[in-house]
């Protein structure tokens, strides 16, 4: 299937049809209803040409450690079938695993390279002492193995996964040049880099006729704005910048199923992700999160469907990553679509009251 595109005579109905089935409680499952609000629509990275689904899905801890290779092509195709374009994966994710089964999928989906996005970001590849980092030799190396373990012959986008502390940025910056005029990598950027050190990039780039970084992938959710929303302002403006942003559920909390504890088989609940559980459990979230949903409720929306449409209406978000280890959560997740125009001036305002003063 794919994605389902619409002209722009009918993408000027979704704001006021989406307000119409919130006020008169229209199932979005209604077939009429269904093909123009849950229809994919497709934003720019930034000032680039290239245009990500509003919704795409990533790697990070399921594949290759919470779901084998069979749910990850449901995941997949779901997600495909949705009109998703972007699958986004990491050197790090599950040990390579994770670019391994996605990789796998692709092959057996048999979908036209051309229809995809696929990303990887380098900076944690291996325990060696020239196996992590920013240096010129892990990035091409680093990206070369990728490649191998996705089964492309290039990757749309690439990601410094952190900055590196140990690497000159002009040595960064030329070698995701060089990867970029092979052909093996379209377009690079950052992951969690202070707005400073992308601009340091961007100019030394600039001055030396290199490929510079056009995109940032920050986490950026309703408990973590401060960067998306105040820092890399500049970097919207003067620079162009798109953002593919992560961790929209912050860690699957927003979507109200740890409102009652950590369910079995959770994120959270594994031995792995302790490190990440003190965190998204900092204390005030669950009682804001159970008055988010109130406000979904409202809306005729899940509190996970809330807070990806509230991503979504921030104009700087190129692309919202989503995750799942089940078909149908890539379903529900889908369906948030249908309430980003829902979300108004007001209904705004109502949860910034939630949530506190807005950074």
């Amino acid at each position: 299937m794919g994605a389902t595109y619409l002209p722009d005579p009918i993408l000027g109905l979704v704001a006021p049809l989406a307000l119409l089935a919130v006020l008169f409680r229209i199932d979005p499952e209604r077939a009429w209803l269904r093909y123009i609000l849950l229809a994919m629509r497709y934003r720019r990275l930034g000032r680039s040409g290239l245009k990500l689904s509003e919704l795409s899905l990533g790697a990070w801890v399921t594949y290759g450690l919470q779901v084998g290779e069979e749910t990850a092509l449901e995941c997949m195709t779901a997600a495909y079938d949705a009109g998703v374009n972007f699958f986004d994966n990491a050197e790090a994710y599950g040990g390579g695993q994770a670019e391994t089964t996605m990789g796998n999928v692709i092959h057996r989906a048999g979908w036209r390279r051309e229809s995809i996005v696929v990303s990887t970001k380098i900076f944690w590849g291996g325990d060696g002492p020239n196996d992590k980092g920013l240096s010129h030799k892990h990035i091409i190396e680093g990206v070369h193995a990728a490649l191998k373990r996705l089964r492309l012959d290039y990757v749309d986008l690439a990601f410094c996964h952190r900055p590196d502390p140990d690497t000159p940025i002009e040595e960064t910056v030329f070698a995701w040049d060089v990867l970029v005029r092979q052909g093996k990598v379209f377009y690079w950027g950052t992951s969690e880099w202070p707005a400073d050190a992308v601009f340091a990039a961007h100019e030394l780039a600039s001055k030396n006729g290199l490929a510079p970084p056009i995109m940032e992938q920050p986490q950026y959710n309703m408990f973590a704005r401060e960067r998306v929303e105040k820092e890399y302002l500049p970097l919207y403006e003067k620079l162009g910048y798109g953002t593919t942003i992560w961790s929209p559920l912050a860690s699957g909390v927003l979507s109200g199923k740890y409102n009652e504890g950590i369910p079995k088989g959770t994120r959270l609940d594994l031995s792995t992700m302790a490190w990440l559980r003190k965190d998204a459990l900092e204390e005030g979230r669950i009682p804001k999160v159970r008055k988010l949903a109130k406000v979904a409720d409202e809306l005729g929306c899940t509190t996970a469907q809330l807070a990806l449409a509230w991503c979504l209406k921030n104009p700087h978000v190129s692309t919202v990553i989503t995750g799942a280890s089940r078909r149908a959560q890539v379903v529900e997740n889908m369906k948030a679509i249908a309430f980003v125009d829902a979300i108004t001036p007001e209904v705004m305002q109502r949860i910034d009251a939630i949530l506190g003063a807005a950074p």
